[in-house]
This record gives structure tokens, sequence and C-alpha cells, in this order.
């Protein structure tokens, strides 16, 4: 694949934010229980391919809607984009999965150029909105109003956006361009306000929406965030998705963890609606993909990882509004 600028490391690899809302979010009564339910997911894993050794293969010419998995990290594209993030190659992290599946299905669909407008919610610090920017795409960017933010305990966690100090901590933006091609504002997820609809050629959240509340909040924000877009444009997410169980989940609170049945049902919803989404749910099949990070995590590989008694990983979905 050719790509429009070199590989460059913009700064020292940076570890992704902290999860430390998944951690709070596993009681510490009950471990055993959890190890054991662990354990059991781990036992029904079997690992087929030793990425790490094998040649990369090649992406698909179009990503489809996708479970984070291994062969996928370690990809050409994938790792250019991880490096072009400012992070360590082969670091086998779910979070650098999101924003460069993210990355890589707008810039295959045309979105990453001069003359688009793109809208991002819950952006807090990720390099997404600085990135998009210095590919010439034009950002609104949004995030809770602080005092909000504050109250769930983002801001404590470095994990929340108040403006442009927060999003080019990576440096991956000149700072004019930035100021140039960038807007800010604030906005709930949960109420999308009207005056963001019907405006922006593309929009993206990463893992945000498993934090509304519930998953029918959840849902309901992908939904309603179509709204925003004009005919024929593309909404891309991810977010928390449940390995063990397409039964048993966390399904209100702070996070909750979408099963297959609900990302199925969110898929059919769109596509009644008359939008397009197409999915592989391949889980993977490498060694990294049968490794569960435990809480508090140590973050090194760490495309699995236990929420409660639950092994989760991160689900990307791409959404073609109707023309």
């Amino acid at each position: 694949m050719s790509h429009p600028e070199p590989i460059v490391i913009t700064q020292q690899p940076v570890t992704p934010e902290p999860v430390a809302e998944l951690a709070a979010a596993t009681p510490a009564a009950d471990t055993q229980n959890i190890a054991e339910h662990i354990q059991a997911w781990q036992d029904r894993f079997t690992a087929r391919h030793d990425y790490q050794q094998d040649p990369a293969l090649p992406l698909p010419h179009l990503l489809k809607s996708a479970i984070c998995t291994e062969q996928v990290m370690r990809s050409e594209t994938f790792q250019y984009w991880t490096v072009r993030m400012g992070d360590r190659p082969g670091h086998m992290h779910r979070k650098i999965w999101e924003w460069a599946f993210i990355v890589q299905a707008l810039k295959e669909r045309g979105m990453l150029q001069a003359g688009q407008l793109g809208l991002g919610f819950a952006v807090g610090t990720e390099p997404l909105t600085a990135l998009f920017a210095a590919h010439g795409a034009s950002i609104v960017a949004t995030d809770l109003f602080t005092e909000e933010a504050q109250a769930k305990g983002w801001v404590e966690s470095t994990q929340h956006a108040n403006g442009f100090e927060a999003i080019n901590q990576r440096n991956l933006c000149d700072e004019k361009e930035l100021h140039r091609l960038v807007e800010f504002k604030f906005a709930d997820m949960n109420n999308i306000s009207e005056e963001l609809h019907g405006k922006f050629d593309f929009l993206w959240s990463s893992c945000a929406f498993e934090h509304l509340g519930s998953i029918e909040h959840g849902k309901n924000f992908v939904y309603n965030a179509m709204h925003c877009l004009k005919p024929g444009g593309f909404a891309i997410h991810t977010t928390e998705f449940n390995l063990s169980s397409d039964e048993d989940t966390v399904d209100s609170g702070a996070t909750v963890l979408f099963r297959k049945r609900d990302i199925q049902e969110i898929i059919n919803t769109l596509q009644a609606q008359g939008h397009q989404i197409a999915i592989d749910w391949d889980e993977g099949d490498g060694y990294a993909d049968g490794h569960v990070d435990l809480a508090p995590y140590i973050q090194d590989t760490h495309l699995r990882l236990q929420i409660e008694k639950y092994v989760v990983t991160s689900i990307g979905l791409i959404v073609q509004k109707a023309l």
C-alpha cells in the first residue's frame, strides 16, 4: 500500500491513556469466580497463527465493521498508523487498533482531505482530531461540558478535552493549521443538538458510546448520530465488545459491554433505515488474541482485557448513510 507521507515518529512513543474507569468497574469481591470465568474463556480459545513471526497479510480493499484482531493490528497499514500517531511499532493495544481502524476506514473512503467536514464525539485527548486536520479535513471536535465530565471522573483521568490544549498532545498537526481547521464544541451524546444535523461528510466516536449509561442509550446514540451526516456520509464508531457471552453482560452503569446480539440489532436497525453496513465477525486466532490483560492492566499486550467476569475487546462499526 502506498502512503501520502513518510512514516515518522513525531515524538517519543506514547502509551494510550489509562483505562482507569474500566479497572474501577471490576469489583474486588468474588475474584476467584472472576478468574474462573476468564480461564474458561482462555481454555476455549485456540491460537492457530503466530502473526509475530509470519509475514503481515494485506488488508482488504475496504475495511468492514470488525472485531479487533492481532492479524489486522500487525498489518502494514495498521502499523503505519500506529507509528504515525506516535506509538511504538508492534504495540498490541486495542485502543491503537480503534484509532487505526477509524483513520483507515475514513482514509480509504476519501474523507481525510481538504473540503471534507468531520464531526468527532467525545474526542478527549485522542490523536484523531489533530491527525485528521493534518490531512486537510475540517473538524468539529466535541466533548462533554467540563462540569459533567468532572462529575464522571473524566477530567481527573485526563480523558476529557477542554479545548485545543487537549487535542494535539502528540504534535500531529501544525498549531496554525489546527486552529484554522478545527472548531471545538461541547456536546451531550445522549442529546445531540439539532444544529449539528445534516452538515457532515463523516463522523466518529472512539470507545465512547458504552459510557452513556446503558446499552439502550448507546444504541440510540448510533441511530441519532446518523442525522448529523449528509446523504452518503460515513459514521465510524468503536466500542466495548463482550467476547465471553451473548447472554450475560453489563447493561447499565459507567461502562457497558455490548454483546454480539446488541451489535446485530444495531446493524439490523441501521439497514432497515436504508443505511449500509457490513460486518466481519472473525474473533482472531493469534496468540495475542488469546491473551487477557487483567485489571489494573499492564497494557503491553492489551487486545483483550478483563472487565468484571468478562473477556472484552473492541469492535468497530462502519456505516454509510442512505443516499
